[in-house]
């Protein structure tokens, strides 16, 4: 990894308006050439085979980042790390082609953000993920993509053409109503009026969305699921899916700094709302991770279920944007020359 001596603050470009006051942007940025675009997944919890990640770290700082346990992977830590050290990769876009001109690809579909957020703030000066949907429109590959920033919008462009040629879906990652709760927990991320409106702007422009309320944070934000449902389904959004936290060993510390930070009075309550949810402090085995057990959760699922259906919404895990039938995957033909 290269790093990067003047990184480019994101701050300052044009289509990133940042909503109130912008964070310091101290950031330290290492450039790299990855050796490949996507990673396999073989985790049976999950709905998506290939995902694509242009950027490790997260300067959305969100808490409760699952991400944050693989940033000590590269020599970094799993806290403020995670948050101000970014790995870009530089050449992710080129990596992508070389993939898809492999004989053995056959045009699955690819989750973007299957680890960090694709569209997070330096996204608006690198421009990675825009390169990579712009591949992925040339080859007709079928995308799914996960997010929490407003930035998706500047996208909507190739969207529309992915979904007509292919298929696109994208899930707006939203677990509060409240701006303001949000911004103690998720900092830097766009708040939640932001997201219900980039919501409304994908399916306007005919992009099929998903509200994904991930993560569910027993005794904080649960009683704002009726709400955030109510948001999405005014947004026009007809999907919404909901996943319990899930604190990784190197997660937990780094949440429950944060948590007795901006909510001392209820952080007692959190850990034993979120114990009671779990078999055990943190489910960590395959088929157990992703969802709750005992009363307590019961009732959270009961009600989703009551306002998802009182609403219209179908009900379905955030990674699992519905697929076509046959593949629409195809390598563009050899332009023709003179020479």
């Amino acid at each position: 990894m290269k790093p990067v001596q003047n990184p480019p603050n994101p701050f300052e470009l044009a289509h990133l308006e940042w909503d109130g006051p912008a964070p310091p942007a101290e950031l330290e940025v290492f450039e790299e050439r990855a050796k490949s675009a996507l990673s396999k997944n073989d985790s049976p919890d999950l709905g998506f085979r290939w995902s694509l990640n242009p950027y490790r770290g997260c300067f959305h700082a969100c808490a409760y980042c699952y991400a944050r346990a693989t940033h000590p992977y590269w020599g970094f830590g799993a806290g403020t790390d995670f948050d101000r050290k970014i790995v870009v990769k530089t050449n992710i876009a080129e990596q992508l082609r070389i993939r898809f001109d492999k004989k053995s690809w056959a045009g699955e579909a690819i989750l973007f953000s299957g680890n960090t957020d694709c569209y997070q703030p330096l996204e608006a000066s690198y421009e990675l993920t825009r390169s990579c949907l712009e591949t992925c429109l040339e080859y007709r590959n079928p995308v799914m993509i996960i997010t929490k920033s407003k930035l998706v919008r500047r996208d909507i462009d190739l969207l529309v053409e992915l979904h007509r040629h292919a298929s696109a879906h994208v899930a707006v990652s939203v677990a509060f109503s409240d701006d303001a709760m949000a911004r103690l927990i998720e900092p830097n991320a766009s708040p939640p009026s932001k997201r219900f409106e980039t919501l409304r702007l994908l399916e306007e422009a005919g992009v099929p969305t998903t509200a994904a309320i991930g993560p569910v944070i027993p005794g904080l934000n649960d009683d704002q699921i009726p709400a955030v449902l109510e948001a999405a389904a005014n947004a026009g959004t007809k999907h919404a899916s909901l996943i319990l936290l899930r604190l990784a060993p190197r997660v937990l510390p780094v949440f429950d700094h944060r948590l007795e930070e901006a909510f001392p009075l209820r952080a007692e309550k959190v850990r034993n709302a979120t114990r009671s949810c779990r078999t055990g402090q943190n489910a960590m085995r395959f088929g157990e991770r992703m969802r709750g057990h005992g009363p307590r959760w019961q009732a959270i699922e009961s009600l989703f279920d009551l306002h998802a259906r009182r609403l219209g919404l179908s009900r379905g895990h955030s990674a699992e944007a519905p697929k076509p039938t046959a593949t629409t995957f195809r390598r563009p033909s050899p332009q023709l020359t003179l020479f």
